[in-house]
C-alpha cells in the first residue's frame, strides 16, 4: 500500500520544490532584462516614441484638418506613454527569449563591436527624426542600390538575414489595420466597414508599403553601419545567421510589433472620437 507521507511535509517539499524550478526560470529572465539595457533597448522605445508623437502631428494635419482639439496632444501622449511602452515590450521581450541561448547574445552585444552597433542603431535612428537627414539617407540608398555596390551588397546580406523588409511589412500593415480597426470601433465609418472589408483595404495598400518599407529599411541600415568597416558589417551579418541572431531578431520584432498594434487601435479610437468631437 502507498507510504503515508506527514501532512506538514508535503507542503514544504513542494514549496522547496518549486523554489528550485523557479530559480534558473528566474535566473533567465533577470538575463534577458540585462540584455535589454545592454541593447539600450529603452532610448530606443524613447525614439520611437517620438516618432509617434511626430505621427500625431501628422494625423491632426491630414484627418482632422489641422485643427484638433485642444486635448488632442494629450491624448496622443498618453497613447504613447514611455514607462507603459517600456514595461509591456520588456515583459514581451523577455518571454520571447524564454530557453534561448542569451551566454551568445550577451557576448555579441558586450564586445566592442557589438556595444558599436547598438550606438549606431541608436544615433541613426534619432537622426532619422529630422525629414532633411532622413530624405538624404533615402536618396544615397537609392543610389547604392541601383549601382549595387559592394557596400549596398553587404547591407543586403544583413537585411536579408534578418528578413527585415518582409518583416516591417508586415508589422506595418498590422499596425494598418489596427488603427482602423480602432476607426470602426470609434464609429468612424458609421457601423459600415466590416473587419473583411478593412482587412481587403490593407493588402490593397501592400505595394505601396513595401515600397516606403524597402527605402527605409536601406536608408536606415546605411544611414546606421556607415561608420563600420566591412569587415566588421560582414561579422554582423555573419552573427545575424547565427542561431542566437535569429531568436534575437524574431524577439524584438514580436515584442515591439505587439506593442504598436495596440498603439495603432488605440490612434484609431481617438482619431474616430475627435472626429465625431468636431462634427457636433
Amino acid at each position: 500500500m502507498p507510504r503515508l507521507v506527514h501532512p506538514a511535509v508535503l507542503p514544504a517539499a513542494l514549496v522547496a520544490l518549486l523554489m528550485l524550478l523557479a530559480a534558473p526560470v528566474a535566473a533567465q529572465n533577470r538575463d534577458a532584462e540585462a540584455l535589454f539595457e545592454r541593447m539600450k533597448l529603452p532610448q530606443m522605445i524613447g525614439v520611437m516614441r517620438q516618432e509617434g508623437l511626430d505621427y500625431g502631428e501628422t494625423l491632426a494635419r491630414d484627418m482632422l484638418g489641422g485643427n484638433p482639439g485642444p486635448d488632442w496632444e494629450d491624448t496622443v501622449a498618453a497613447i504613447y506613454d514611455e514607462a507603459r511602452m517600456v514595461s509591456n515590450i520588456r515583459t514581451a521581450f523577455v518571454a520571447e527569449l524564454e530557453g534561448a541561448d542569451l551566454a551568445a547574445l550577451h557576448d555579441f552585444y558586450g564586445s566592442a563591436l557589438g556595444r558599436e552597433i547598438i550606438s549606431l542603431e541608436l544615433s541613426a535612428r534619432e537622426a532619422l527624426l529630422d525629414d532633411q537627414v532622413e530624405e538624404a539617407a533615402r536618396d544615397r540608398a537609392t543610389v547604392a542600390m541601383a549601382d549595387e555596390t559592394d557596400r549596398y551588397r553587404l547591407v543586403d546580406r544583413f537585411v536579408e538575414a534578418n528578413g527585415l523588409v518582409d518583416r516591417n511589412v508586415t508589422g506595418a500593415m498590422n499596425a494598418n489595420y489596427a488603427f482602423l480597426l480602432g476607426l470602426a470601433d470609434g464609429g468612424a465609418f458609421g457601423g459600415d466597414m466590416s473587419e473583411e472589408r478593412i482587412l481587403s483595404d490593407v493588402w490593397a495598400q501592400e505595394p505601396q508599403i513595401r515600397k516606403e518599407t524597402t527605402e527605409w529599411v536601406y536608408a536606415f541600415t546605411m544611414l546606421a553601419y556607415q561608420p563600420l568597416d566591412d569587415a566588421d558589417l560582414a561579422a554582423y551579418a555573419d552573427f545575424a545567421e547565427t542561431d542566437a541572431g535569429q531568436r534575437i531578431n524574431r524577439a524584438l520584432f514580436e515584442a515591439f510589433d505587439g506593442e504598436f498594434e495596440d498603439i495603432s487601435r488605440a490612434l484609431g479610437r481617438a482619431a474616430a472620437q475627435e472626429m465625431a468631437a468636431r462634427d457636433l
